[in-house]
């Protein structure tokens, strides 16, 4: 059951920067929002808008206003009828939210680097943090979040920063707190870390946990717990879509599938025998289906087996969760923290910060981080510095008058 929508303090208006704008996860971010707002549909899947974080002081969806960057050009409206057609979006609501698509489209810029850009690492580094700062000073919003949901990119080689982390040091100058929605490098690269340290606003990632690595940080914990010895674990992906073609390369892949690796060996205790293998299957679209194949020891060394297959759609999976994201760390910003904000590692594969790897642990950490996040009437504004503050994110007072653009 949904709460009542939360508050937006003070009336204030909050930013969303999408990097990969006009992809099918970035359109169904928008056109969610837009319908959820309007009473369209309900907010399946926003954990943000159950009871748990009803006070949390979240931005109200209506609150949120939509732009980015992408090196494509295909408008939000079109992208939308294109999803509509693929069953990703319900059919009619690209017409019924098409004001909303149109009013995001108009604040996407053109990112890059694309191929003959011959400007350098510091010259795009400013140019996108000059575009996420016009649009907060032209939108009249109080914080931007920043909030990577771009294809995956193979692992840098070579002395420039990859696109991802050009765009998380753009962030990071404009004053706004990032989320790396993607297996992509952003903040993790060697040269962004002075950067992220003295930012002094909060970050979280990365790779999103919307499927197969979802069910894995459920089922882990469960052989664990019931003392069964896990021999052998391996997955197969078929996906289409942008992210298909993406992850075709086999470094993209390696990239996604370190995520999916680490959430095993945490909640198992070791590294297991066995990988994930990615196909792209273009007939496919948006659509994904995921299997395992656990092998595992029972009582007297009884071999024993356990599959699963999940069936669904990315974009639709990830939207909400990207909509939490957005709202939970701008309110973070609000608090005044700053730092890895561990406590969001329910959303992610390889979450930045401390926290646990089991879903149920990271969802009370969620929960925890929420109370933390709600103002006390009578007792001032930092009750999360009152309550010792939270492992890996640093009070440093409410923001409110950081100014728009963070």
């Amino acid at each position: 059951m949904s709460a009542s929508p939360s508050a937006s303090s003070h009336g204030s208006r909050t930013g969303v920067w999408l990097i990969g704008a006009r992809g099918s996860v970035a359109t169904t971010v928008v056109a969610g929002c837009a319908a959820v707002t309007a009473g369209l549909h309900p907010a399946t899947g926003m954990v943000t808008e159950t009871p748990d974080f009803a006070d949390a002081g979240l931005p109200a969806l209506p609150s949120l206003v939509f732009g980015g960057h992408d090196t494509v050009d295909c408008p939000l409206p079109k992208r939308a009828e294109a999803l509509a057609a693929g069953g990703v979006l319900p059919h009619g609501l690209p017409s019924a939210v098409g004001a909303e698509l149109a009013a995001a489209d108009r604040e996407i810029r053109p990112g890059g680097p694309l191929p003959g850009d011959t400007r350098d690492d510091e010259e795009l580094i400013a140019a996108f943090a000059a575009d996420i700062t016009d649009f907060a000073r032209c939108c009249g919003v109080d914080r931007t979040v920043v909030v990577n949901v771009a294809s995956t990119e193979p692992a840098p080689t070579g002395g420039s920063l990859p696109a991802s982390s050009l765009y998380a040091a753009a962030a990071l100058r404009a004053g706004c707190p990032y989320v790396n929605f993607t297996p992509s490098t952003g903040l993790h690269h060697p040269a962004l870390a002075a950067l992220a340290e003295s930012s002094g606003v909060p970050y979280a990632g990365r790779d999103g946990k919307t499927g197969q690595t979802l069910l894995r940080s459920v089922l882990g914990p469960m052989f664990a717990q019931r003392a069964l010895a896990v021999r052998a674990w391996s997955g197969t992906n078929l996906l289409g879509g942008g992210d298909g073609a993406a992850l075709a390369d086999p470094a993209a892949a390696a990239a996604k599938n370190a995520g999916k690796e680490r959430v095993l060996a945490d909640t198992l205790g070791a590294p297991v025998e066995g990988e994930v293998h990615i196909d792209d299957v273009p007939a496919l679209g948006d659509w994904k289906t995921a299997w395992d194949h656990i092998a595992f020891d029972g009582f007297l060394g009884a071999r024993m087996i356990l599959q699963t297959t999940w069936q669904g759609c990315d974009s639709s999976l990830a939207a909400p969760l990207v909509l939490d994201l957005a709202r939970l760390v701008a309110r973070a910003h609000q608090k005044g923290l700053s730092g890895p904000l561990g406590a969001l590692g329910f959303y992610f594969k390889d979450p930045v910060g401390e926290g646990p790897s089991a879903l149920s642990e990271q969802y009370g950490e969620l929960k925890r981080f929420a109370g933390l996040l709600r103002d006390a009437e009578d007792s001032g504004r930092d009750r999360d510095a009152e309550d010792g503050g939270f492992p890996g994110a640093v009070g440093t007072g409410d923001a409110d008058e950081r100014g728009a653009g963070r």
